[in-house]
């Protein structure tokens, strides 16, 4: 049996499009979570998770949906490894019930993390030059407040 998991990251997102791919794809369940990713507390995930069985097949509309963080992602796959639960992305098309599945999760999770690290590096950069140019405007003129500056 294929359980669908669909998660959105916000109130205002509704996840019409994932429930459709999972129930295209076969899902006899599918569980729905509005919340972000990088909350480790979520409900309707661990419930897929306690519903699944051995022989099981978990499927997620993308691989970012399930986890927010290459060592969350990897540790829910070898969580349901453990417990004989395959796992499917539709958007990549990855399953892990093969060896070739198997590398392929580990490419474009590892991928999916540098993505992220790419993001928060160009974020910091950005806040670093904008300090930097409130600092330089303070010099030059002392009576300005922080906010002129920003």
């Amino acid at each position: 049996m294929e359980i669908g998991y669909a998660r959105v990251s916000t109130q205002d997102q509704h996840p019409a499009l994932h429930l459709d791919a999972l129930h295209a794809a076969g899902c006899a369940k599918v569980f729905v979570e509005q919340a972000s990713g990088a909350q480790r507390d979520r409900p309707p995930l661990q419930a897929a998770l306690d519903d699944a069985r051995p022989g099981n097949i978990l499927v997620v509309w993308k691989l970012d949906r399930l986890a927010r963080s290459l060592k969350q992602l990897i540790e829910t796959i070898e969580r349901l490894a453990t417990r004989d639960i395959g796992f499917r992305s539709l958007t990549e098309a990855i399953e892990t019930t093969t060896a070739g599945g198997r590398l392929v999760f580990h490419i474009f999770a590892s991928l999916a993390e540098f993505e992220r690290a790419i993001i928060r590096e160009r974020t910091r950069v950005g806040l670093d030059a904008a300090r930097a140019r409130a600092a330089k405007a303070r010099l030059a003129d002392p009576t300005l407040a922080v906010e002129d500056v920003a």
